[in-house]
Formats: C-alpha cells, structure tokens, sequence
C-alpha cells in the first residue's frame, strides 16, 4: 500500500530535465543550508564532549584527592590508641 503523504523521490541526474531552474536553485540552497547546519551540530558535539571530559576529569580528580586526604588521617588511628 503506498504512503500518498510523502513526497516522491527526485533523482537529481535523470529528473534534473523535469525540474525547473528556480527548483533547481532552492534545492541548491536548502543543501548549503544543510551542511551549514550540520556543520554547527558537529561544534556543538565537540563542544559538549570537551565539556563532560573535562567535568569527569574534576569530579575524579575532587574523588581521589579525599580518598588520599582521608587515608593521611591520624585522627582515627589515635583515638583508637587511646582506648
């Protein structure tokens, strides 16, 4: 059964006879618009990875200096001593 909502498919190559110069010309600039688009998606995905590394980097870093600031403590160990 065929979807009668969807546009059908233009083959650039064969179908260009059958298009007109002016859909010619807004289907050039939807694709420049396209990649100029997808090109700022990339940033932004570069951007937001540079981003979790270097969140992931602190919390790691804040993580392993308390695991080594408490190993330091003698507090523990003397009142222990005292008992």
């Amino acid at each position: 059964m065929e979807d009668k909502t969807r546009m059908p498919k233009v083959d650039v190559v064969s179908d260009t006879k059958k298009l007109s110069p002016a859909q010619l010309d807004y289907m050039r600039i939807l694709e420049q618009q396209n990649l100029e688009r997808v090109a700022k998606l990339k940033q932004l995905k570069r951007k937001n990875l540079i981003t979790g590394l270097s969140l992931a980097a602190i919390v790691v870093g804040i993580y392993t200096y308390s695991i080594v600031a408490v190993k330091q403590e003698k507090f523990l160990d003397e009142v222990d001593e005292k008992n």
